[in-house]
């Protein structure tokens, strides 16, 4: 019955992890470095999705397993899998796969990529597509915040519906453990449109100190967003930013649906991480 968790150490695995942890399930963490990080109680392997070798040890006697989209290594995955009686697999895939012109972003056909694969076969699958995530917001504004307390935007007024990692982990553990979730696919997005200045006000609130929004250039804005994430997350995040404008965006009621609670809001997310800006 042992459920593997690939990308244990990620924000969302480790809260899979967690959450398989509280249902009873036995758990295997699986990651590129485990290093004892997950407690002497939790069996720990090496695997890498991308390394097929280290998939047979990592897969042995599971009956689940939550992943990361790696489309170099899906088709490995899927056939040791198989072999290894794996039945159910949740994989954390990305909403951008159901937008207009999917097949020209380069997160998005990533992710199709992997989705196609787990379509194909045989395996129980269940797809959690993530939308914005609220973490985002601490590569992109911490340093900032931290070192001049203030945030720099080019469309301050853009609407985003943030999705806090931990419903998304929740919906990928309730897939694992509960009946009735193969063969669907799942877009998260938050349960609420905010802002970006109303996003800044919330990590602001939960700090208990002002922080400043500084209206800049896309150009500016783009700088200073390349020095923390790809330029590929880059240009689609902006991309995004202009597109909706300050209209609100598309939510999701998923959450209260399928768990029977509240989804977390943006406010929810800054107080769990407020340390991240301090």
């Amino acid at each position: 019955m042992t459920i593997v968790v690939f990308g244990a150490r990620g924000s969302v695995g480790r809260q899979v992890l967690s959450g398989l942890q509280a249902a009873g399930k036995p758990v295997r963490a699986a990651s590129r470095q485990p290093s004892g990080a997950f407690g002497s109680e939790v069996e720990t392997v090496v695997a890498d999705l991308e390394r097929p070798e280290t998939l047979d040890r990592a897969l042995t006697g599971a009956t689940g397993a939550f992943l990361y989209a790696h489309p170099a290594g899906i088709d490995s995955f899927v056939a040791t899998a198989r072999r290894a009686g794996v039945g159910r697999v949740a994989l954390l895939s990305s909403a951008l796969v159901t937008r207009p012109g999917a097949e020209h972003s380069p997160i998005a056909r990533r992710h199709r990529t992997v989705e196609e694969a787990l379509g194909r076969s045989d395996l129980d699958w269940t797809f959690v597509r993530g939308g914005m995530f609220a973490r985002n917001t601490i590569g992109l504004w911490s340093r900032s915040i931290r070192t001049e307390g203030k945030v720099r935007l080019p469309y301050p007024d853009a609407h985003s519906a943030p999705v806090h990692e931990a419903d998304l982990a929740a919906l990928a553990v309730t897939a694992l453990t509960a009946e009735g979730h193969g063969g669907k696919a799942y877009t998260l997005w938050g349960p609420e449109s905010i802002a970006l200045r109303e996003q800044v006000a919330a990590i602001a609130a939960a700090l208990g100190r002002p922080i400043a929004v500084e209206v800049v250039p896309e150009q500016v804005a783009q700088a200073e967003m390349a020095q923390s994430m790809p330029d590929f997350a880059v240009t689609a995040i902006l991309r995004t930013w202009a597109a909706a404008g300050d209209r609100p965006v598309e939510i999701s009621s998923l959450i209260p649906q399928i768990l029977g609670r509240p989804a977390r809001t943006f406010a929810d997310w800054a107080i769990d991480h407020a340390d991240d800006f301090r």
